[in-house]
């Protein structure tokens, strides 16, 4: 399993003066001087695995590309600087290829004021692989990690959740503005976005901070794509299902103090609404009280990489 691999590397590197994140996090955080910190993330997609480029035009492929990086940098609350984009194309067609991918990253990259610095490009006989890296700005209140939430924290969310591969994992809007304005005007704990499902993310956070959470399965908020795809599924997932393990939603979870949170929605300060769906408490493990209020353990799922 990929955290296992985690697990190990983390054990195995040896401490380094300027490392001050290491894996684990949504990005790692570097001092770069006494008064200077930099983040930088790394997340590599293929053809097969992360998008289909028989089934969708190439342009949208790259847009996610740079979109999925651009998240682990709202993650961290980091502002978006520049990246270096790394491509190893199918060698039939690979021109054409490269050239749509980019014409979906350098939207983005330009929304979002991040410089395009240069990268590499390979060729061989298989799929379509892209790794970028990104370099971001840690901001007054310094990044935001996923070790910092607090037994009595509220979980505050971005937006709604499940059915994203009806077509939202291919187009959402990476949180990074919000996470920004959030991380400035409030006080916050921890925080992670929610790419691997908002079950086993949540589990993320508990598992790095120490502690526990309980989710309020009536409060979380379900997507139009999740109850469109439980119709579509006869016996399969339910809405609730769908929100909480589907993955690639892309939306914020964030440890938020009891009346900050309470501050945030009362104000709702962004574009996208933010939810209260459970707290952390001191108790490990995570979990869920339905409608009656009646707790029970919520086992994490969602998009784990499989490694044999």
């Amino acid at each position: 399993m990929e955290r296992e691999f985690i697990t190990w590397l983390r054990g195995r590197l040896p401490p380094h003066p300027l490392l001050r994140l290491g894996p684990g996090d949504d990005a790692a955080v570097l001092q770069i001087s006494d008064s200077t910190q930099c983040v930088v993330t790394v997340d590599l997609l293929a053809d097969g695995v992360d998008f289909d480029l028989s089934q969708l035009d190439p342009r949208r492929a790259g847009r996610k590309t740079l979109a999925a990086n651009l998240s682990d940098l709202a993650a961290m609350a980091a502002r978006p600087l520049a990246g270096v984009v790394a491509l190893c194309l199918p060698r039939k067609g690979g021109m054409d290829l490269a050239v749509a991918l980019y014409e979906g990253m350098l939207p983005l990259a330009e929304q979002y004021d991040l410089a395009v610095a240069g990268g590499d490009t390979n060729s061989w006989d298989g799929p379509l692989v892209v790794s970028i890296t990104l370099l971001g700005e840690v901001t007054g209140r310094g990044p935001l990690r996923r070790d910092g939430a607090q037994p009595g924290d509220r979980i505050v969310v971005t937006g709604s959740f499940g059915g994203s591969i009806l077509g939202r994992h291919l187009d959402f809007e990476p949180r990074v503005r919000e996470a920004m304005k959030l991380h400035a005007n409030y006080e916050l704990h921890a925080g992670i976005d929610a790419s691997d499902g908002l079950s086993l993310d949540l589990a993320h956070i508990i598992e790095e901070s120490g502690c526990g959470a309980v989710v309020d399965t009536a409060a979380v908020p379900i997507s139009n794509d999740a109850r469109r795809l439980a119709e579509n599924i006869a016996d399969g997932p339910t809405p609730l299902e769908h929100a909480l393990s589907d993955g690639e939603d892309f939306e914020l979870i964030l440890a938020v103090p009891p009346d900050e949170a309470q501050r945030m929605l009362v104000e709702q300060p962004l574009d996208v609404p933010l939810s209260e769906v459970g707290e952390f408490i001191a108790e490990p493990g995570l979990w869920q009280t339905d409608p009656s209020g009646n707790r029970s353990p919520l086992a994490p799922r969602g998009w784990e990489h499989r490694l044999e």
